[in-house]
């Protein structure tokens, strides 16, 4: 008889599975890349206020945002305490002030300080502009009555760490308070450090919230391109929606159920 095979080879070649990757190195890796991608980047004059494509896009966006904040009864924004979650050099911040929010109730997180260091000599003094990651945010529960992201979820490539700052950006926001929410609905094929967020995944980050989407922004290549030659063929184009390409959205967070009273009996 011949001798009986060793047990890993009567099963057949061994195969390895990788190693799963604990979610605070998949935080720490995306971090790292959200980084060397904005080191890597040359965004020249195109963001410019005096670039007609660019005052187009943001006007109408202003216009889009204002209207939904009344809808979705935001306003006044006096006494709401407001975060922005990767909040950049400040613009959005500096917008709300002009909308009539309080500097003292706003806050600003970003993950770069060089963006950060940009951000402070512009900013009125009152706002908090802070360092760190919004996977891990060092705010109580429930301590924003609005909380925005600004094209800052198509960044994160992971779908972990997707999650993980959604589930944050629940968690520091007020019972029945809203997510502001605006970013990519289609990819860039220009640019691969940024993969958009559908309908889809969107309300599937942010389980038992009541969401409302609407599409926002013509086509920056478009608006860059028609509007120093033809701006009313912009706010043409702008209302088809197939040439807008992101959302804009409004996510209100669950508020809690209120107990049912006991019945009596007699």
């Amino acid at each position: 008889m011949p001798d009986e095979l060793p047990l890993a080879a009567a099963r057949g070649p061994l195969t390895l599975e990788p190693a799963p990757v604990s979610p605070a190195i998949e935080v720490a890796d995306d971090a790292e890349r959200v980084r060397g991608a904005y080191a890597r980047r040359q965004s020249g004059h195109r963001y410019d206020w005096d670039q007609p494509g660019q005052l187009f896009m943001m006007q109408a966006l202003e216009r889009q945002l204002l209207g939904a904040l009344r809808r979705h009864h935001c306003l006044p924004l006096g006494k709401r305490r407001i975060l922005e979650v990767g909040c950049g050099s400040g613009h959005f911040l500096r917008e709300l002030i002009k909308w009539g929010a309080e500097p003292a109730n706003l806050v600003g997180l970003d993950l770069l300080e060089a963006r950060l260091v940009q951000a402070r000599p512009r900013t009125p003094a009152g706002v908090a502009l802070l360092q760190g990651n919004a996977a891990a945010m060092d705010f109580a529960d429930g301590a924003f009555d609005v909380v925005l992201q600004m094209t800052m979820f198509t960044s994160i490539l992971s779908a972990a760490v997707r999650r993980q700052v959604a589930a944050e950006m629940l968690r520091v926001v007020a019972p029945g308070g809203w997510i502001v929410w605006y970013d990519l609905r289609v990819n860039n094929p220009r640019n691969p450090d940024v993969r958009a967020v559908r309908a889809a995944e969107i309300r599937a980050l942010f389980p038992g919230a009541t969401i409302h989407l609407e599409t926002a922004t013509l086509a920056p290549p478009l608006a860059r391109t028609l509007a120093p030659r033809a701006s009313w063929l912009c706010s043409l184009l702008a209302q088809v929606r197939l040439l807008r390409t992101h959302y804009l959205g409004f996510i209100q967070a669950p508020s809690p159920t209120p107990l049912r009273p006991e019945s009596s009996h007699a």
